[in-house]
């Protein structure tokens, strides 16, 4: 495997605009969160070069949109083969700059690599529709086409996935786009548009903005009325912002935001599938995915032994560097995360949760939370109401379905629920009550490229992946023509 060093060496420092790397005036450095130590320092964009990078995607639109779908097919193809050959470099990358452990970075080269494989073939599919209207007056022609240049703005908790999962959809449509990774994991998306220039994306197509300017830069791409696009993954506070924002120049939007996803498990429901769905749904990312089950509804019955097995379980996980062998929990991404998992950790103890392990924050370097289980959690306790964003593991228990579906759709977010039986009736309600865009019914995983992707309520708009995802980036145009 190659070097940390010689890896870092390889990633691009700069801005890419117009298919060129571009330096900044300013630079600002990338941590890594095991050591809190500087990775390496990139290129901080002014609002100028924000700018800049739109000009750069209005110019390559009418061209990229000509392309015919099979070339763009094609490109998005070669990209996925490159990811393949490169994918122990990028599985790195991701474990340096976000601190995952490194066979979890390996899955996120497998999910996100997915996402360029699958609309590389949604791109030559796109179809419209002709027919006699019913008056026999005329023919109907509905047609597809690009929306436009879009500004595409990622997350920093799953770097790669999150980049492929709007651009390759937003590239197989005919759209150029300009992107903003999160300063804190921004290096993944560099090295991610150095493997398109590699595979003949041509100049324009894809702009690459790092910034810690976010604010500014962003309000002026928002404000170009030459841009038609914005998909936002982020937090529900600032997603509403960003809506509020668009609304000047009429947007698309699509906006995958905050989830506090239930994890039901009913009294018929197999215990050791559950337990192993609960650790999946919880401790992935080491619980920083927005997809992460954040309130644990047990039926009182098995809650005490649901509770015995998952804590066994909790208790063995070996916490520390991403890049260490056997390691399942790395670092929270800054001291932040770590202060917020510890406040609400508290917060429920106080409203009378009991702690069964985990609990603190460990001392030294880089910012550990430990691997929590809480029984007992109060509906009035704050981490029923707040998406945690890390390896805390909740319990509450309930005594009837109609409790639980209540406590499950008790909040405002309906991103994904997950839920345990063997009675296949009950699945069926659950997936007509759920109040979620997504349900993992005896599956704590579920996150798939030919899915659509989203949520309800105050978890967002519109879909990523499936079918459904290509139609983010078209417009439907209905034309007639006389009988």
């Amino acid at each position: 495997m190659i070097s940390e060093r010689d890896l870092l060496a390889k990633v691009p420092t700069g801005l890419f605009i117009g298919g060129e790397w571009k330096d900044a005036a300013e630079t600002f450095a990338v941590t890594d969160p095991s050591t809190g130590k500087t990775l390496v320092e990139i290129a901080n964009a002014t609002v100028d070069e924000g700018t800049a990078a739109l000009d750069a995607a209005v110019a390559a639109q009418e061209e990229w949109a000509a392309t015919p779908p099979r070339t763009r097919s094609n490109i998005l193809r070669d990209a996925f083969d490159l990811m393949q050959e490169r994918r122990d470099e990028f599985a790195l990358l991701m474990t340096l700059e976000m601190g995952k452990p490194l066979a979890e970075s390996n899955g996120e080269v497998t999910y996100g690599g997915e996402f360029l494989r699958w609309f590389s073939e949604e791109a030559v599919r796109v179809a419209g529709r002709y027919g006699l209207n019913p008056e026999g007056t005329g023919r109907m022609i509905v047609s597809q086409h690009p929306v436009g240049p879009c500004f595409l703005i990622t997350p920093w908790n799953f770097p790669l996935a999150m980049a492929t999962r709007k651009i390759a959809p937003a590239l197989a449509a005919g759209c150029t786009v300009v992107v903003k990774p999160a300063s804190l994991t921004p290096l993944t998306t560099l090295y991610f548009a150095k493997l398109l220039e590699d595979a003949g994306l041509p100049k324009g197509v894809v702009n690459i903005v790092t910034t810690k300017r976010t604010g500014p830069v962003s309000d002026a791409i928002l404000d170009d009325p030459r841009l038609r696009k914005l998909s936002f993954t982020g937090s529900t506070g600032v997603g509403q912002d960003l809506i509020a924002k668009s609304a000047k120049n009429v947007l698309r939007t699509s906006m995958e935001l905050g989830g506090n996803a239930p994890f039901i498990v009913f009294d018929d429901a197999d215990l050791d599938a559950a337990v192993d769905g609960a650790i999946a749904a919880k401790f992935r990312n080491i619980g920083q995915a927005c997809t992460a089950a954040n309130r644990f509804i047990v039926h009182e019955s098995v809650a005490d032994e649901f509770a015995r097995r998952v804590t066994e379980r909790v208790t063995s996980m070996r916490i520390g560097r991403g890049t260490d062998d056997g390691v399942m929990i790395g670092p929270l991404i800054d001291d932040r995360a770590v202060d917020k998992a510890n406040r609400l950790v508290q917060d429920a103890v106080e409203h009378g949760a009991s702690l069964v392990t985990g609990g603190s924050a460990i001392e030294g370097d880089g910012s550990f939370y430990e691997p929590t289980v809480m029984t007992g959690v109060p509906s009035d306790a704050e981490i029923v109401r707040e998406e945690i964003f890390g390896p805390v593991l909740a319990i509450a228990p309930f005594s009837t379905e109609d409790e639980a579906v209540a406590m499950a759709n008790g909040v405002e977010y309906g991103l994904i629920a997950y839920a345990f039986t063997k009675d296949l009736a009950r699945g069926h309600r659950m997936i007509e009550r759920l109040e979620s865009g997504m349900v993992g019914l005896n599956a704590g995983v579920i996150s798939n490229a030919a899915a659509p992707f989203g949520g309800v309520k105050q978890s967002g708009l519109g879909r990523e992946g499936g079918l459904e995802g290509i139609h983010e980036y078209l417009n439907t145009k209905y034309t007639m023509m006389p009988a």
